[in-house]
C-alpha cells in the first residue's frame, strides 16, 4: 500500500509542476522508483536465498551430502561423480558385502533393530506368532547343536526317498522303476523346493486376474541360464561344478566318482538351460499365455501323468478337476523336455535332483558345509568374509517369518506419522503422472482414457496393512505352522511347506487383490509394483534415514523416496506393465499408432542404455533386459521433481541446508543422485550386468539426468554438454 500511495502522490505532483521542470523531475522519480522496486525485490528473494535450516537434522543431512560429493567435478560433465565422487573414492566395501550403497546401509540398521526384537525372550503369555521367530532364531544361532546334528537329517530324508545314487553306489538300481516325477512328489511332501525340472505355481490368470489358475514353467536352475548355456568351461559354471563335487565328498562320496557322475548331472542342467527361454523373451507377456485343458496337456506332453503329478503338488484337500485350465508359460520348453528326459539315463536325472535338495540344505547344516558354500559364493560375487552368524540368522528369520517380524518391527520402530506423509507424496506423484498422461502429444484420446483409468485404479500399500497389528489375524495365519526348535533344518522344511500350502490353497478361492497377507513385508528395505494387482507397495522398512525423514526439507524426500514412488508408479506403464490394464488383466488397450509411438520411444531407451559401457568391467549394458527399470527410473524422477515443484507452489519455499550453496531444486537432483551412490566389487558388477534387470547405479543416475530438461535448466548445463545432450530419450 505504501508503494501504491507513493506512486499516486507522484502523479498528483506531476500534474501541478511547471512543464520546464518535468523532465529532470521524472528522471529523478524513475531512479527512486527503480531503486525502491529493486530493494523490495531483493528483500523478498533474499528472504529465501539466505533462509537456512539450522536444525540438527538439517546439519546432519548437509554433512552427509557434502561427504559424498566431489565439488571439483563439473556437474554438467558428470553429475554422478559430482554427487558421489568422494563416496566412491573413499568408501570401503565391508569384507562381508559385495557392495556398499544406501540400501545395505539401512539394511544394516534394520538388522540391528530386528536383532533386538527377535533375540529378546518373549514373555510366557506371548502369542505363538511372536514366539516362533525367537525359537527359529535360537535354532539358527545354536551352532553347537547344529554341529552335533551334522548332516543326519538330510541324509536320513534322502535315504527315505531312495537315496542319492552317487552315495548309494551299486545299491541304487536305475532300472528299479525309477521315475523322476515320483521323486519330485516326495520333495514336495517333505517341504523341499521342487521346481528343478518343471516349475509349478498357482497364480492369477493373465487374462482374468480375478481368478487363479495352475501354471507350468521352465526349470528353476541353480546357476543363471546366461552362464550355463556357455558350457562347463565358463568360469562360474566351472566353480559351480567344483562346488558340487566338494559338497558330495563332504556327504561321503569318493572324489573320482563324484567328478564323473556330477559332470553328467551338470550337463543335464546345461541341457535344461539350453532348451529354456532367455529373459528377453519373457518381456512380451502374451507369449506366456497358453491355456491348456488337462486333456490337451496330456496329449501335448504325454511323458508326465499330469493328473497324478498335479494332485501330488497341490495341498491335501485339493485336486485337479476335469475343467481346470493349466497355463503353460513356455510351450517350446515342454516340447523339448520330453526328448531330453527320454535320452538322459535315470541315474543322471536322479543325481541331479538329489544334488539340488542337498544344495538346498547346506545353509542349515554344520560348519564344514557352510564354509564350502561361502567359498563358492565368494567366487560368484567377490565378498571376502562370511557375515557374522547373528546377521545371517536375523536375515533368515526376517525372510521366513516376514509377517510376524514385520508386526513386531512396526510396533516398536516405525514412526506412524511417516505413513500419512508418504501417502501424501504418493498422491502428489500420482497427480503429476496424470498431468503427464494428459500432456503427451503422441497418445490418442482413447488410449489416454485407458491410461488414466489404470492410474486411478492403482492401489498404494504404504508402510504396512492395519491387520499387521491385529493379533487375532496373526494367530489365524500361523495356526497350522509347527517348527522343531531343536532342528534348524527341519524347521526350514516345515516353513517351506507352510508357505507353499498357503499359496496353493488359494487356487479355488476368489482373488482379493488387497489381501493383507501379501502386503505385509514391513521389515524390508525395498519397494514394489504388481502388474496383476496394479498396485505399488512401499514397506515401512524403507521409510527411514536417507529415504525419508519428516524433519528435513522435502526436496530431499522427493529426491529419494519420491523418486522411488514415481519409479514404482511408472512400472505400471513400462514395456511390461503397459500390457496390463487397470484391473490387472493382460489386454491390449493401445491404439495401433500410439503403440507404435510408444515402442519407438522405448527403443530410444534400449539403444541409449545399450551403448553405455561400464568402466569397472568394460561390459556394455543389456538395453533390452533393463528397459523396464530404465523407463521407470526416467519417469520416476521426472514425476517426483514436478510433484515437489507442485508441493512448493502450495507451501512456502523451503530453507537451504547449512553450508551448501545450492537451491532447493538443485538439492532435489543431488538427493536423487546420492540415492545411487554405490561401490561394487568387480564380480558383483559383472553379475549385475549379466543377469540383473537393473542397470548399475551409476547409469541409473546418469541416464535419467541426461534425459531431463528440468535438470539441465536447474544446473544451467549448456546444450551439447555431457549432462545435456541434444538427443534425449523420453517415454513419460
Amino acid at each position: 500500500m505504501a508503494l501504491f500511495k507513493f506512486l499516486t502522490d507522484c502523479k498528483a505532483n506531476k500534474a501541478q509542476s511547471p512543464r520546464r521542470r518535468s523532465v529532470p523531475y521524472i528522471a529523478a522519480l524513475a531512479l527512486v522508483l527503480l531503486t525502491t522496486i529493486f530493494f523490495i525485490y531483493k528483500l523478498c528473494t533474499n528472504r529465501y536465498e539466505t533462509y537456512v535450516c539450522n536444525t540438527k537434522e538439517c546439519r546432519d543431512t548437509a554433512s552427509e551430502v557434502v561427504k559424498k560429493m566431489n565439488v571439483y567435478v563439473d556437474p554438467c560433465n558428470n553429475f554422478y561423480e559430482f554427487a558421489c565422487g568422494t563416496y566412491n573414492d573413499k568408501e570401503i566395501i565391508p569384507e562381508d558385502k559385495t557392495s556398499i550403497n544406501r540400501f545395505n546401509v539401512i539394511e544394516d540398521k534394520l538388522l540391528e533393530q530386528l536383532k533386538d526384537i527377535i533375540s529378546a525372550e518373549p514373555s510366557e503369555n506371548a502369542p505363538k506368532h511372536f514366539r516362533l521367530p525367537n525359537l527359529y532364531y535360537k535354532a539358527c544361532i545354536n551352532t553347537t547343536w547344529i554341529e552335533t546334528l551334522g548332516s543326519t537329517s538330510i541324509t536320513n530324508i534322502a535315504k527315505s526317498m531312495g537315496g542319492w545314487p552317487l552315495l548309494e553306489g551299486d545299491k541304487w538300481n536305475e532300472n528299479n522303476n525309477f521315475k523322476w516325477q515320483e521323486l519330485v512328489k516326495k520333495f514336495r511332501a517333505q517341504g523341499f523346493d521342487f521346481e528343478y525340472i518343471i516349475d509349478f505355481s498357482v497364480e492369477a490368470d493373465l487374462r482374468n486376474s480375478s481368478k487363479r489358475v495352475m501354471s507350468l514353467d521352465q526349470a528353476d536352475l541353480a546357476v543363471s541360464r546366461e552362464y550355463l548355456v556357455k558350457g562347463e568351461n565358463e568360469t562360474l559354471v566351472s566353480a559351480y561344478y567344483d562346488y558340487m563335487v566338494d559338497i558330495a565328498v563332504l556327504f561321503g562320496a569318493k572324489k573320482d566318482e563324484a567328478k564323473e557322475q556330477l559332470r553328467q548331472s551338470l550337463q543335464f542342467e546345461i541341457d535344461l538351460a539350453t532348451i529354456s527361454w532367455p529373459k528377453e523373451k519373457f518381456r512380451n507377456s502374451s507369449v506366456m499365455f497358453n491355456p491348456f485343458t488337462l486333456q490337451q496337456l496330456s496329449a501335448a506332453y504325454p511323458y508326465v501323468d499330469w493328473v497324478d503329478y498335479l494332485n501330488a503338488l497341490l495341498p491335501k484337500g485339493l485336486s485337479v478337476q476335469e475343467n481346470d485350465i493349466i497355463n503353460v508359460n513356455v510351450p517350446p520348453f515342454f516340447e523339448k523336455l520330453g526328448k531330453l528326459l527320454a535320452k538322459t539315463p535315470n541315474r543322471v536325472i536322479a543325481n541331479y535332483l538329489m544334488w539340488r535338495i542337498h544344495a538346498f540344505s547346506i545353509r542349515y547344516l554344520s560348519e564344514d558345509f557352510h564354509n564350502r558354500r561361502e567359498k563358492y559364493r565368494m567366487t560368484i560375487d567377490g565378498h571376502q568374509k562370511q557375515e557374522e552368524r547373528w546377521k545371517e540368522c536375523i536375515n533368515i528369520v526376517n525372510k521366513d517369518f516376514d509377517i510376524s517380524v514385520g508386526s513386531l518391527y512396526v510396533r516398536k520402530h516405525f514412526d506412524q506419522d511417516s505413513k500419512a506423509n508418504v501417502l501424501e507424496m504418493v498422491n502428489n506423484v500420482r497427480k503429476v503422472f496424470y498431468f503427464i498422461l494428459h500432456e503427451v502429444n503422441w497418445m490418442d484420446d482413447k488410449t489416454r482414457h485407458e491410461a488414466k483409468k489404470k492410474l486411478n485404479n492403482m492401489e498404494a500399500h504404504i508402510g504396512y496393512p492395519d491387520e499387521l497389528l491385529d493379533d487375532k489375524e496373526l494367530v489365524k495365519y500361523y495356526d497350522n505352522l509347527k517348527i522343531n526348535p531343536d532342528n534348524f533344518f527341519e524347521s526350514r522344511l516345515a516353513i517351506n511347506m507352510f508357505e507353499t500350502d498357503i499359496v496353493f490353497n488359494l487356487l479355488r478361492l476368489p482373488v482379493n487383490k488387497t489381501d493383507w497377507i501379501f502386503h505385509s513385508r514391513a521389515s524390508e528395505v525395498n519397494a514394489f509394483y504388481s502388474t496383476m494387482e496394479n498396485s505399488i507397495l512401499i514397506p515401512a522398512g524403507i521409510m527411514q534415514d536417507f529415504f525419508f525423514s519428516a524433519q528435513r526439507p522435502n526436496y530431499m524426500n522427493y529426491g529419494t523416496i519420491g523418486s522411488v514412488i514415481g519409479h514404482e508408479i511408472t512400472h505400471g506403464f513400462d514395456d511390461e506393465g503397459r500390457q496390463f490394464d487397470g484391473d490387472g488383466d493382460m489386454r491390449d488397450w493401445w491404439q495401433p499408432d500410439t503403440a507404435k509411438a510408444y515402442l519407438k520411444k522405448a527403443q530410444c531407451i534400449i539403444e541409449q542404455y545399450g551403448n553405455f559401457t561400464d568402466r569397472l568391467t568394460g561390459l556394455k549394458l543389456n538395453g533390452i533386459n533393463t528397459q523396464g527399470e530404465n523407463i521407470a527410473d526416467n519417469g520416476g524422477v521426472k514425476e517426483a521433481y514436478r510433484a515437489y515443484q507442485s508441493w512448493v507452489g502450495d507451501h512456502e519455499p523451503e530453507p537451504r541446508l547449512p553450508g551448501l550453496g545450492y537451491t532447493p531444486q538443485q538439492m532435489f537432483w543431488i538427493s536423487f543422485a546420492q540415492n545411487g551412490c554405490a561401490k561394487d566389487r568387480l564380480k558383483e558388477r559383472r553379475e549385475t550386468i549379466t543377469t540383473d534387470v537393473h542397470s548399475p547405479a551409476e547409469f541409473r543416475v546418469l541416464g535419467p539426468l541426461r534425459n531431463s530438461k528440468d535438470f539441465a535448466k536447474d544446473f544451467q548445463c549448456p546444450e551439447g554438454s555431457p549432462m545435456n545432450p541434444v538427443h534425449k530419450c523420453e517415454v513419460w
